[in-house]
């Protein structure tokens, strides 16, 4: 297994590169309702997240994979199990009311970690619908980072 130290150095030289495929992904679920960008064959479904970014201000969208939790969703802040916590996760610890897409559906949402009883309840099903999660969980352990889990509850509109 390559190292979280050597996989965070990897994954930030790449950038660039996962910023562009992200911003491609967004336009082509927004521009289809998401019949394309929500599923994939052998894939998890994914979602879009809407944010502000913490210090800037500025308006920012993430796909993420999610799990349907009754009416909420849940959301895991592993980039790939990289050293530090991506920025939508900041983000949303700033500003944790926001919207997200699942398919053509516009939800408002407020943010939220999971508590260690959440946490217990959902890894098992997460683990199950994509197996990758544990080896992120193995990598951000390594890095001394615990991988939050962040439930998306649907507030009024």
């Amino acid at each position: 297994m390559v190292s979280a130290q050597r996989f965070g150095s990897l994954f930030d030289r790449l950038t660039p590169l996962i910023t562009a495929a992200t911003r491609a992904h967004v336009a082509l679920y927004r521009l289809t309702g998401g019949r394309v960008g929500h599923s994939a064959p052998g894939a998890p479904t994914m979602l879009l997240l809407d944010h502000v970014g913490a210090r800037s201000g500025a308006a920012r969208t993430t796909p993420l994979l999610y799990l349907a939790d009754g009416d909420d969703l849940v959301i895991v802040a592993s980039a790939g199990g990289h050293p530090r916590h991506p920025a939508w996760l900041h983000n949303l610890r700033a500003h944790p009311d926001t919207t997200v897409q699942v398919r053509d559906e516009v939800r408002p949402v407020r943010a939220r970690e999971a508590d260690a009883d959440e946490r217990a309840r959902l890894w098992p099903r997460l683990d199950a619908m994509y197996g990758s999660f544990v080896s992120y969980r193995q990598r951000a352990d390594e890095a001394g980072r615990v991988i939050p889990l962040v439930i998306l509850g649907r507030r009024p509109s």
